[in-house]
C-alpha cells in the first residue's frame, strides 16, 4: 500500500492522470469500489474484524495497541516529535472550547501514526494545559500529510496555537463527499468503511478539566485511532472512480483558505438585520462593531460580552449624543460601560458619523437580476440531479451562490475552475447559452438535451 505522502501514478480518467496522494491496495472488505464492507456488521471500537469477508481484514480497522500515550512535558513532546520524523502521514484532531473566549482555547491534541517497518499504530494525546504545543509546528511543517476529519476548525486552532498549518491535508469528510456522503460524521464513515463502531462521547464534556477521565481519554483517542485506515479506504475508492485528484484539489483549497480573524471593519456584516441600516447608521454600525471586535480580541472574550448586538444596532439606529443618552440606549447593560467603554463607544459613534465617502465597507453581494432568476432555478435543479447521478455531495458540486456567480460572469467563479469546470461549469454554460435544455425522462429524472443536434444526453 502506498502511503499518503508518497507519489503514486494512477490512471484516473475524469479525475486526471499521474496524481499523487493517498492510495490503497484495495484489500479492505469489499474491495476498493464497494463503498464499504460487503458482509458482517460493525464491531465495537478497539477490535479488528476477523477478515472472513471478501479480501480479508481491513488495514483501516487495525486498532490501537495498548493505551494512548499522554504527553505532559517538554521532553515528552520532543520525543514525540522525533518519533513522528519520517512518517509520511499522521492523523490529527483537537479538542477546544471557545464559548466565552475570542480565541479558541486548545484543550487537547490527538495524534496517530504508524511506525516503520512493522506498521504498528501509535496514539498520543498532547496536553496543551501542561506543555506548550507550539513545537508541534515542526511536525506540521514537514512534507507529511495530515489526515483529519472536518478540519476547518482544527486548522484555525492549529494556526493560533502553533503558528503554522500542515504542509498537506487529507480531509476524510471532504473526500467522502466525492463518494456521495454529504457532510458525514466520523462515526458513520468509520462504521461504513471499516465496520468499527466508535465509542460515543459526551458532546458537552469539559475538556479543560483535569485530570481527564478514562472515558474522555478513550473518546479522544478514538477520534484518531481509525483515521489513517479510513483515509486509505476512501482513497482507494476515489482512485477507482477517477476522483482522487478532485478530493486533493478540494483539500488544498481548504488548506489555502486564510485563517486570519475577521477584519474589524467588516464585523458589522454579521449583524442580524444589517440590511435595514441606511445612511449614516451604516457608518456608525461599522465603527462601533470594529471597536467591539478589537476590544473582544484584546480581552479574549466573545464580542457579545463587550456589547450586545441589540445595543449595537440601537446605537446605530438612534445614535446617542451624550453619555447619559448612551446609558439609556436599549440593550445597554452597566457591564458594557465599565472602564473607558463609554468614552470609547462615543468616539466610535462620532467617527462613524464623520466617515468619509468610500470608507464604508460593504459586503460584495449583488442582487440577482430578474432575468437571471429562471436560469438559476433551472441550474440549481440540474445540480441536484447531477449530485444524485454522480454520487457527489451537492454542497461540493455547487452552492446556489456558486451558480449565481457563474451565470453572472463573476471572475474566478468556482464553477469555471478546477474539477468543477468540466463536470458542472461547461454544461451550465451550454444551458445558459441556449445550446442545451432540460427535460424529464418520464420517471422524474432530469436530462440535459442538446438542442442544436436534436439529441439529448443524461447528466450522468
Amino acid at each position: 500500500m502506498a502511503a499518503l505522502g508518497e507519489r503514486v501514478s494512477t490512471s484516473e480518467g475524469a479525475g486526471g492522470t499521474n496524481t499523487g496522494g493517498l492510495v490503497s491496495d484495495g484489500t479492505g472488505p469489499g474491495g476498493p469500489s464497494s463503498g464499504g464492507p460487503s458482509s458482517g456488521g460493525p464491531v465495537p471500537d478497539g477490535t479488528v474484524p476477523d477478515g472472513t469477508g471478501p479480501g480479508g481484514p481491513s488495514l483501516g480497522a487495525r486498532a490501537l495497541v495498548g493505551p494512548p500515550e499522554i504527553v505532559t512535558t517538554k521532553d515528552g513532546l520532543a520525543s514525540l516529535i522525533d518519533r513522528l520524523e519520517g512518517s509520511p502521514e499522521y492523523a490529527l484532531d483537537t479538542e477546544f472550547h471557545r464559548e466565552r473566549t475570542y480565541w479558541p482555547r486548545l484543550a487537547l491534541v490527538q495524534l496517530a501514526w504508524r511506525s516503520k517497518p512493522e506498521g504498528q499504530q501509535h496514539v498520543a494525546l498532547v496536553d496543551p494545559l501542561a506543555v506548550d504545543p507550539e513545537p508541534l509546528s515542526q511536525v506540521l511543517a514537514r512534507p507529511s500529510v495530515m489526515v483529519a476529519h472536518a478540519a476547518t476548525q482544527d486548522l484555525e486552532v492549529l494556526a493560533h496555537a502553533c503558528g503554522v498549518l500542515p504542509s498537506h491535508l487529507f480531509d476524510t469528510q471532504i473526500a467522502a463527499g466525492f463518494l456521495g456522503y454529504g457532510s458525514a460524521s466520523l462515526t458513520s464513515l468509520t462504521e461504513r468503511f471499516l465496520r468499527v463502531r466508535l465509542t460515543k462521547g459526551d458532546r458537552l464534556t469539559d475538556w479543560s478539566r483535569r485530570p481527564l477521565t478514562p472515558s474522555q481519554i478513550s473518546y479522544a483517542a478514538s477520534d484518531v485511532t481509525h483515521l489513517l485506515g479510513l483515509a486509505h479506504e476512501i482513497s482507494a475508492q476515489l482512485v477507482a472512480r477517477g476522483r482522487l485528484s478532485w478530493a486533493e484539489e478540494e483539500c488544498a483549497t481548504l488548506l489555502a483558505r486564510p485563517q486570519n480573524p475577521v477584519d474589524p471593519h467588516e464585523a458589522w456584516w454579521k449583524l442580524r438585520d444589517n440590511r435595514h441600516l441606511q445612511g449614516v447608521s451604516r457608518g456608525i454600525a461599522q465603527e462601533v462593531a470594529a471597536w467591539r471586535e478589537e476590544k473582544a480580541r484584546t480581552l479574549d472574550i466573545q464580542p457579545r460580552m463587550v456589547l450586545a448586538d441589540l445595543a449595537l444596532l440601537s446605537i446605530a439606529h438612534s445614535p446617542p449624543a451624550t453619555v447619559p443618552a448612551l446609558r439609556e440606549t436599549r440593550g445597554i447593560d452597566a457591564r458594557h460601560l465599565r472602564g473607558n467603554a463609554e468614552e470609547e463607544i462615543m468616539a466610535a459613534v462620532a467617527k462613524g458619523k464623520a466617515l468619509p465617502p468610500g470608507s464604508l465597507r460593504l459586503a460584495q453581494t449583488q442582487p440577482m437580476s430578474k432575468e437571471l432568476r429562471p436560469a438559476v432555478t433551472l441550474a440549481t435543479a440540474w445540480v441536484a440531479q447531477l449530485s444524485r447521478d454522480e454520487e457527489v455531495d451537492a454542497a461540493l458540486l455547487a452552492t446556489r451562490t456558486d451558480v449565481v456567480d457563474f451565470l453572472s460572469g463573476k471572475p474566478a467563479a468556482r464553477l469555471g475552475e478546477g474539477w468543477r469546470a468540466g463536470l458542472v461549469g461547461a454544461p451550465l454554460r451550454r444551458l445558459a447559452n441556449g445550446e442545451a435544455s432540460l427535460a424529464l425522462d418520464g420517471h422524474g429524472r432530469l436530462l440535459l438535451e442538446d438542442r442544436l443536434r436534436g439529441q439529448h444526453r443524461s447528466v450522468s
